[in-house]
């Protein structure tokens, strides 16, 4: 397996903004408090991609999920989200909303979940509440007891 070390940066990095804007992934609120964002990095030091997390209080939104186009196909996807969920802590219960990767979200062990069952500081993000379209899968992760 790829080592892949997760290193903080800002909202502001131009890496993961372009990162994002060539993915096609909204950056309107990037910037805004209670984000955190990573840059992948591998153990010869090639930046593969970026990922980040929304706190939510209890529950978090995973987010700008992102492996550049030339390092696509690898299995570093899997592995990206795997090391960004870790960040979460154990006890949070983990969100995502998707329009395009819920297949592969799901191979993840997230679930599709019905609007009303995501709890309101979730779909209060200015993610779910307005920058993704309101079709947008959400899916809610699964662990494994402890």
């Amino acid at each position: 397996m790829t080592l892949i070390k997760l290193e903080p940066v800002g909202g502001d990095h131009p890496g993961l903004k372009a990162a994002l804007i060539e993915a096609h992934l909204p950056t309107d609120d990037i910037c805004d408090d209670g984000r955190s964002f990573y840059r992948a990095v591998t153990e010869n030091g090639a930046i593969v991609g970026y990922s980040g997390i929304e706190d939510c209080g209890d529950a978090c939104l995973l987010r700008s999920l992102v492996i550049l186009p030339e390092y696509r196909g690898r299995g570093l996807g899997r592995i990206l989200a795997e090391r960004t969920v870790d960040q979460t802590g154990e006890a949070s219960t983990v969100y995502i909303a998707t329009t395009t990767a819920s297949g592969f979200f799901k191979i993840l062990g997230f679930s599709v979940v019905a609007r009303p069952d995501v709890p309101a500081a979730v779909l209060s993000t200015r993610q779910l509440s307005g920058i993704c379209p309101a079709s947008a899968t959400i899916m809610k992760l699964t662990r494994p007891p402890t």
